[in-house]
């Protein structure tokens, strides 16, 4: 009888569905390609930072993770808070480091496609990109739709597929590489846009901390690492609530300090106006 069935799990339960192996692989040979031998051959843009490079890489490597290894096993038959986890590397931490990791000359060879132009300009209006990522968010947290999903592969996969996309798609105000078509918000805007489009992930999350009923389908699965059905969905809402929020906090920080930078260093140049301005008039 095994008296660790959490560690025999995740020494096991990999995913080796050749579509996640072989669609993993073909995105970082066509992003290898892109920037290198594809852009030197056709002289696309400017050499990519290994930086750059190295940003992008991780975020696919990062949902590579997040999909293959047992964390998606655990998360489909045992432990909501498995499933939160694998909910925030999909929608939160990767989607911004492919974005990083995508050189603005790439976009803007999109952006040449007419269709392409006008549907993307919508899609990442902050309104718009902001609704979807929440939208999606809460429906795949409503109980029907979230167990369905455990009960049906198919559906399963496309609503990773959404947690991906609508996260590139929130993360495009923010860290937008383009200054026209598709640019990103002011600083100001940035701090707004994330305060206010974060409030109903932070909703979901107290509810589920909080709810005295058992919304999903793990009441009858073993108790996991000692955790029992209610405190596993109670921690698995302090993830999203928690732990995403103070990922954004730390981000309208960063953006805050910038903004008061920028503020601080327009006043100095101002007064250096104003100086220069009292000496003239002295002069003459």
């Amino acid at each position: 009888m095994d008296t660790n069935p959490g560690l025999t799990i995740w020494l096991t339960q990999w995913n080796w569905q050749p579509s996640l192996i072989v669609g993993t692989v073909v995105i970082i040979a066509l992003y290898i390609a892109m920037i290198g031998p594809l852009r030197v051959k056709y002289q696309l843009g400017p050499e990519v930072p290994l930086k750059q490079a190295a940003a992008f890489l991780i975020g696919v490597d990062l949902i590579f993770v997040a999909l293959f290894s047992p964390l998606d096993a655990v998360g489909d038959t045992y432990l909501f808070t498995a499933h939160m986890i694998q909910h925030m590397i999909l929608a939160i931490f990767a989607p911004p480091l492919l974005l990083l990791g995508i050189p603005a000359w790439i976009f803007q060879l999109l952006l040449r496609n007419r269709f392409v132009f006008v549907v993307g300009k919508g899609l990442t209006q902050p309104l718009v990109s902001a609704f979807l990522f929440n939208a999606n968010l809460w429906f795949w947290h409503a109980p029907l739709f979230y167990n369905a999903t455990l009960a049906n592969p198919s559906l399963h996969i496309f609503s990773h597929l959404l947690y991906i996309a609508t996260g590139l798609l929130f993360w495009w105000p923010i860290l937008s590489p383009l200054s026209e078509g598709w640019p990103p918000l002011s600083l100001g805007g940035k701090i707004a846009y994330i305060f206010f489009s974060d409030m109903p992930m932070v909703l979901l999350g107290a509810g589920l901390t909080f709810t005295p009923s058992l919304y999903y389908r793990y009441q009858n699965a073993p108790h996991l690492f000692g955790l029992s059905a209610d405190a596993d969905q109670q921690l698995g809402g302090l993830i999203m609530w928690i732990i995403g929020s103070i990922f954004l906090i730390v981000l309208v920080s960063i953006f805050f300090l910038s903004w008061m930078l920028q503020q601080e260093e327009k006043d100095r140049t101002r007064e250096g106006e104003e100086v220069i301005e009292e000496s003239l008039d002295i002069s003459h």
